[in-house]
């Protein structure tokens, strides 16, 4: 199921600008979530958000399960700029797919992460595909912006104490 867009007051501010920063972030909840200190504003686990972050990073490489309508990759297009230098919006539904979203199948913490720092270690190293089915043609630069802007939302429904 989806997250459901909590108030702003109920979700940490977030920016990272490397994978490192994302990385360091889910050892803090990790830490948080082991000593029985983590709070979640959304309804995703920990281990269900990394396993989300992690197929769609996999995307980039092995191309994604959806095709977006014509006309919502036009218009996501014309708003480029904004996803993979600005916040993601929280609450966004894909058109025409079950629940908005793919990936997010319950996942223990422990697998969350180890497919999350796969993922990361292939951005970090590999060039993702050329283009992106919602956003056109892009850099190895902007795909890891991307990635770092999606760990931003979704991390930011995590509350560590």
């Amino acid at each position: 199921m989806p997250e459901i867009a909590a108030p702003d007051a109920e979700r940490r501010k977030l920016h990272f600008d490397s994978i490192d920063e994302v990385i360091a972030d889910i050892e803090r909840l990790v830490r948080a979530e082991s000593a029985g200190k983590l709070q979640r504003s959304g309804n995703w686990t920990l281990g269900q958000t990394l396993g989300h972050l992690a197929a769609w990073a996999e995307y980039c490489y092995e191309g994604y399960p959806i095709k977006p309508p014509r006309v919502t990759g036009w218009i996501l297009r014309l708003r480029r700029h904004r996803f993979i230098h600005g916040a993601m919006p929280s609450g966004v539904r894909i058109p025409g797919v079950k629940g908005g979203t793919v990936a997010t199948e319950e996942l223990a913490t422990d697998e969350g992460i180890a497919r999350f720092q796969r993922a990361c270690e292939r951005l970090r190293s590999e060039r993702p595909m050329a283009r992106h089915p919602f956003l056109g043609k892009m850099t190895h630069e902007e795909w890891v912006a991307l990635n770092l802007r999606h760990a931003e939302l979704h991390l930011s429904f995590l509350l560590p104490e």
